[in-house]
């Protein structure tokens, strides 16, 4: 019998020093979760990441880093202190509910997020990834008898089944396969292929898009795309989901992507910066009449940990904070000053490399001509003190998902970083 062991002597004033942090938390990983995720780590430089506030995350070694990546989480930078006093006070009192007695916090929550939502989205489901509010809205669709799926070619759902049946990538699917049956792809932005796969399921088809694919590389669809998706749902009674885990609460610029064209889905799903940054926590919103199966039957989904109070103070704390701090214009604002720039940047330094800089609000992707220079500027990146990400379904797009809570000092830091980032890939 083996016992674990923390390994965690202290350095002057009870400091550690940074290289014995780095390799004990390396050896943890590899020997209890991802020797892959090391090896990422370690082509990221091998820092060890143990503080964050606002825009910066700080490493052992006593870097700060200007974090523009974290997946679209921190819309609200991190530890937003309207969230954190909420959590605070939740923690303090009943974190954790019976499920049986009706408790505040989760009430209170849903009615703030009801509150900005579209138009006839009255219902919440709350859970505690965006892959579970994917689950949740597949099955409320089969309560409406619609059976078959069908999702955009580089979309992304999630990885659960029934998420990862819905997210067209072969490398995540394959190792899984067979997953949910009855699912069609087809490509995201065109109208003329959806409008043929819903004619030959007539009646029983359920669409999940998102407004801007994020994981497929910050794609934009033409203007009016989502109305025409609404309207042939309408037209072939198919039931509309729209994957906002991602993109809402001010990501683009707007509410919702679902805002920019002024339709309402039968359930809207949203995730990521509903945590505040604090605590995971997803929804899938809903109207009534798509809602009607969960509404009556308590028990038809459910689970230990979705909408447990202390979940739900980080959501309501997180949507008061977004209105109250006007990110969501904030985010439309950044966002506008950092497009040009780093086009402009890009181009001037890495020429017909660049494809294109793309995006909505606080949601940016560069692509790339060339294989392979979107890790290349992730790492030098790291290296000039700026947090991205890649792109899970397209290997030559970069994505920047900043929070709306930067400093104009920040957007020079983050650009200065960027031209100097792009310089290193020509020369290293």
């Amino acid at each position: 019998m083996t016992t674990a062991t923390t390994d965690r002597p202290d350095g002057p004033q009870g400091q550690e020093p940074h290289t014995e942090v780095a390799a004990r938390t390396a050896r943890h990983w590899r020997r209890h979760l991802s020797n892959g995720r090391v090896a990422l780590a370690e082509m990221m430089g091998g820092d060890t990441e143990v503080a964050a506030d606002g825009a910066w995350v700080r490493t052992s070694s006593g870097r700060s880093l200007l974090n523009c990546g974290g997946y679209g989480v921190l819309i609200t930078g991190a530890r937003h202190p309207k969230v954190v006093a909420e959590v605070r006070r939740v923690l303090d009192t009943n974190p954790v509910a019976t499920r049986l007695l009706l408790e505040p916090e989760i009430g209170r929550a849903a009615a703030e997020l009801v509150s900005v939502a579209p138009a006839g989205l009255e219902k919440v489901h709350f859970a505690s990834s965006g892959a579970e509010a994917v689950e949740a809205a597949l099955k409320m669709a089969r309560t409406h008898g619609k059976r078959h799926l069908i999702s955009m070619e580089r979309g992304y759902h999630g990885k659960t089944f029934g998420a990862l049946s819905v997210t067209a990538r072969g490398v995540f699917q394959d190792p899984f396969r067979p997953l949910l049956p009855q699912v069609s792809h087809v490509p995201f932005g065109d109208v003329e292929r959806l409008a043929d796969a819903l004619a030959r399921h007539r009646g029983e088809s359920c669409v999940i898009v998102e407004p801007v694919q994020g994981e497929g590389g910050v794609v934009v669809p033409p203007d009016g795309y989502l109305r025409e998706v609404r309207q042939l749902c309408d037209a072939y009674e198919a039931f509309f989901v729209l994957d906002e885990v991602q993109t809402g609460l001010g990501r683009l610029g707007h509410w919702w992507g679902a805002d920019r064209e002024g339709v309402t889905p039968d359930v809207l799903l949203v995730g990521k910066g509903l945590s505040g940054g604090v605590v995971p926590v997803s929804a899938a919103l809903a109207t009534p009449a798509a809602f009607a199966a969960f509404d009556k039957d308590p028990f038809l989904h459910t689970s230990t940990f979705s909408g447990s109070p202390l979940a739900a103070a980080a959501a309501g704390a997180a949507v008061r904070a977004i209105r109250e701090d006007g990110l969501v214009a904030r985010s439309r604002h950044l966002g506008d000053v950092l497009r040009p720039e780093l086009d402009r940047i890009a181009r001037a330094v890495l020429g017909n490399r660049v494809r294109e800089v793309r995006g909505l609000g606080l949601l940016i992707g560069i692509e790339f001509t060339v294989p392979g220079l979107a890790a290349d500027l992730l790492v030098e990146l790291m290296d000039a003190g700026v947090i991205a990400n890649h792109s899970l379904n397209t290997s030559r797009v970069l994505r920047l998902t900043p929070p709306a809570v930067l400093t104009d000092h920040e957007v020079t830091l983050l650009l200065t970083a960027f031209e100097r980032a792009a310089h290193a890939v020509l020369t290293g």
